[in-house]
């Protein structure tokens, strides 16, 4: 399977018209955590089994691997998880309106494509566009967590955060990155890089409050 696609190419740039909240989730009033780039799915399946009362989504490009979680999903019997494939800067604005206010609490971006040539840089999944979305459902005790093992990307992502000001990043004193996962449910490749002593950096942005979108 490929590691990387393309999400400016034609193809990934047709909108998908989301599955509503309704038709995902059994009991869809529940609060939601939103996995973008959700890989392998082991993140999810593992909180959504520790915590019931939450709705968990993976979004994920690469659509095989939707394929293979989906299948996991449905053999577990999961009915508060559901993985769906999508280009996020192209699909998942629509489906963010369609929330109830304040539903969405939780987005999590873990060890996204790094793009390192500056050309490529466009291809980032985080940028403006995507935080104001997911600003304007998140309830003023929302989260978004980041991480990744590549201190320029985590510079990159960091700083696109800081310049949207619809977050503020959590204080955490004198250290500049958490230095442990906050939910203690690691992703395949966060087990990778702690297995290799590769340094892994963190950080929580929480809803500014203040900030009015319209």
């Amino acid at each position: 399977m490929r590691q990387h696609v393309n999400p400016l190419s034609q193809f990934f740039q047709l909108p998908l018209l989301l599955p509503s909240k309704n038709v995902l989730f059994n009991k869809s009033h529940y609060p939601i955590h939103l996995d973008i780039g959700s890989a392998k799915g082991e993140f999810l399946f593992e909180l959504a089994t520790k915590y019931p009362d939450w709705n968990f989504l993976g979004l994920e490009i690469r659509e095989p691997l939707v394929t293979l979680c989906e299948k996991k999903r449905k053999t577990l019997k999961l009915s508060n998880l559901k993985f769906l494939f999508c280009n996020v800067n192209v699909s998942l604005d629509k489906w963010l309106s369609d929330l109830d206010y304040g539903q969405l609490r939780r987005v999590s971006i873990q060890f996204p494509d790094p793009w390192f040539k500056r050309k490529h840089f466009k291809r980032r999944v985080l940028n403006t566009n995507l935080i104001k979305s997911i600003a304007k459902s998140m309830s003023n005790e929302g989260e978004i967590f980041i991480q990744t093992d590549i201190f320029k990307l985590i510079e990159a992502m960091t700083n696109t955060m800081d310049k949207s000001r619809y977050f503020n990043r959590k204080d955490i004193g004198a250290m500049r990155y958490i230095d442990k996962n906050p939910y203690n449910v690691m992703t395949d490749r966060e087990l990778f890089s702690l297995k290799k002593n590769l340094p892994i950096y963190r950080a929580i942005y929480m809803r500014n409050s203040l900030l009015f979108i319209d």
